[in-house]
């Protein structure tokens, strides 16, 4: 499967774009970018508008930056200025153009606001016990908090949510402000103890 790559032309005015595109569509003027575009000779870039810009899409960042020499040449032989951005990748994981912002995950907001969105929860034998880990989970950088022998330990992510319990022999559990503020009037975490018998030691 080919990567997908784009240039974007931002003309100063939106009529520019539809020259550029006329341009494109139906020969080069420029000898300069004819002689260019010898090198894509066979292959096929789309080129798409959206109001006042342009953009040229290729399968590899070569025949992008090619089409982005080309379109320059043109513009020089028309006088026309014009922005020529750099070339862009498509960054299928993120669902975005590698020029575009990446979108923050409702973790790295609840990180930003200082709550953690998730949480391990982790019961030990002792209170003695419990106080121990929480000492090391401190000198880790983790801020646990302590409930007799029960800890609740905020993590940045679920991955290292699942990695943290998995060590500790613990259960992860979203966490954060998204939780507590659908749930503000129960301030219980509730470990393993429903269906126990007995009182806790």
């Amino acid at each position: 499967m080919s990567d997908d790559y784009r240039i974007r032309i931002e003309p100063p005015e939106e009529h520019h774009a539809e020259a550029i595109a006329g341009r494109l569509q139906h020969g080069l003027g420029s000898d300069e970018a004819k002689r260019l575009a010898r090198e894509l000779q066979g292959r096929k870039l789309a080129v798409s508008r959206d109001g006042g810009e342009l953009f040229v899409y290729a399968s590899t960042a070569a025949e992008a930056d090619r089409a982005r020499q080309i379109v320059e040449a043109e513009l020089a032989d028309d006088d026309v200025e014009a922005r020529v951005t750099e070339v862009e990748r498509w960054l299928q994981e993120e669902e975005r153009w590698s020029s575009e912002p990446r979108e923050e995950t409702w973790e790295e907001e609840e990180v930003e606001h200082g709550n953690a969105p998730w949480e391990v929860r982790v019961e030990l034998p002792s209170h003695r016990e419990a106080t121990q880990l929480a000492d090391e989970l401190e000198g880790e950088g983790y801020k646990p908090v302590r409930r007799f022998r029960y800890l609740i330990v905020g993590t940045a992510s679920e991955e290292e949510a699942r990695a943290l319990a998995e060590r500790l022999h613990g259960t992860a559990e979203p966490g954060g402000e998204l939780v507590w503020e659908a749930a503000r009037d129960n301030p219980f975490a509730v470990f393993s103890v429903m269906g126990g018998s007995g009182t806790p030691i």
